[in-house]
């Protein structure tokens, strides 16, 4: 049986994200530090996906807040020193002057280092925050026979939704190839095989390493630039014809079902990331948690098992379509069609609908929680209502935005009848 030659291959994870629209969970995190479906971090699908696909030499450049993801990177991605891997979380260093990262094409020129003590052959790059699962070996063969010196992975999206992305423009006679690429464009044209769709950029590419050195280096001194893989990297490749396209439907991932096949989720909002959540809520998920061909690899500490309990009053808890973390405590409670992070308490008598909480909330006793998406450590006081009157949750500060309530980590959920008139 033939095998593929071996590629000397870096992964360049860039998880420098503020994550503004995520406010105000990204008050006290970076973007892709912040917890999704109970037990993960955002990073933690980018790293899979990467670790899963055979590559393990990473490196994980950060820079905005990043102390909880450079401790969830280094207590939990552990590789063998003695084969020489390694995730390696790597801050801004300011080794060419006194300043942060400008972009993504700028974190990696300032960090060109890592390459020239590496020396690979081919480097993936990959974003931090997006829930998904992919095979990188595959868009690397696909680059290595393409001849490209860049190659942009890009998802189907129907036209109707082009003025939301990068879209790529192909060649009718060789729809591999990149014509150009178009930043949110209002006239897009359909595929050629596919006329009511367009490919949208997901921020995942392959470059061979001289190329990618010297198109970073070019950007650096290039006026106008915003220094930014997607806005000038990529358009640099396409303007000397030496870009391709990987288009995601073609990537197999092993124990992938027909449902959850080429999902993909930029969960960039707070719309999107509580969306994702119910995704994978459902009775049939549309991203399935489960399966074990391809595992993500995350740290939740030593958390004991869920457990469901009859509460002080004798009513027994009662739980529907949730996903239930370690640690998590429902005695006596309501929980339906919610997720509920490690050690998670909901008392007796308390209703927990259609929301995310993270680690460490505690809804008191009667307490009503809907509707809502509650950070870290945050008391819900017996008999408390968050997410059923919205003028309720404003007069308290709360977040509300897209029908959601949103409270931030270990946020003080206040009186009704004690706040100023």
């Amino acid at each position: 049986m033939s095998r593929s030659p071996r590629r000397n291959v870096l992964a360049i994870v860039l998880a420098g994200g503020e994550g503004k629209r995520l406010m105000p969970l990204t008050a006290d995190r970076a973007k892709p530090a912040v917890p999704f479906a109970g037990i993960y971090r955002l990073i933690d699908f980018a790293l899979s996906n990467v670790v899963n696909s055979g590559y393990l030499k990473v490196v994980v450049l950060t820079q905005y807040k990043s102390h909880s993801l450079d401790r969830h990177v280094t207590q939990t991605w552990r590789m063998s020193t003695m084969l020489g891997n390694y995730v390696a979380p790597v801050p801004a260093q300011q080794r060419l002057g006194k300043r942060w990262y400008l972009g993504s094409a700028d974190a990696i020129f300032q960090s060109l280092n890592l390459l020239r003590d590496e020396r690979p052959d081919y480097v993936v790059v990959v974003g931090a925050d997006h829930v998904y699962r992919m095979d990188f070996s595959q868009m690397v063969e696909q680059h290595v026979e393409s001849g490209a010196g860049c190659t942009v992975a890009a998802i189907r999206q129907p036209i109707g939704l082009a003025d939301q992305f990068g879209v790529i423009d192909v060649r009718p006679e060789d729809p591999r190839r990149i014509r150009d690429f178009l930043e949110k464009p209002t006239d897009p044209v359909g595929l050629p095989d596919s006329p009511h769709e367009v490919l949208a950029s997901m921020g995942n590419y392959v470059f061979d390493a001289d190329a990618l050195v010297d198109a970073v280096t070019r950007d650096a001194t290039t006026d106008g630039s915003r220094h930014d893989m997607g806005g000038d990297i990529v358009p640099a490749f396409v303007r000397r014809d030496d870009a391709a396209v990987y288009d995601y439907q073609d990537n197999d991932v092993p124990g992938s079902s027909d449902r959850d096949r080429g999902y993909w989720r930029d969960v960039g909002t707070l719309g999107s990331y509580y969306a994702a959540h119910m995704d994978v809520v459902s009775p049939l998920p549309i991203f399935n948690l489960y399966n074990f061909a391809w595992p993500i690899f995350t740290s939740y500490g030593p958390q004991p098992p869920a457990k469901l309990v009859q509460g002080e009053g004798g009513k027994t808890a009662e739980v529907g379509d949730a996903v239930l973390s370690p640690g998590v405590v429902v005695s006596g409670g309501k929980v339906h069609r919610s997720v509920l992070s490690p050690a998670v308490y909901v008392e007796d008598d308390a209703e927990v609908s259609d929301s995310v909480l993270l680690n460490g909330v505690r809804v008191g006793a009667g307490a009503v929680v809907r509707n809502a998406i509650i950070d870290k450590e945050v008391v819900v006081p017996a008999g408390a209502r968050i997410g059923v009157d919205i003028e309720e949750d404003l007069a308290r500060g709360f977040v509300v935005e897209d029908g959601l309530t949103v409270l931030g980590k270990q946020q003080i959920v206040p009186d009704l009848h004690h706040l100023p008139a």
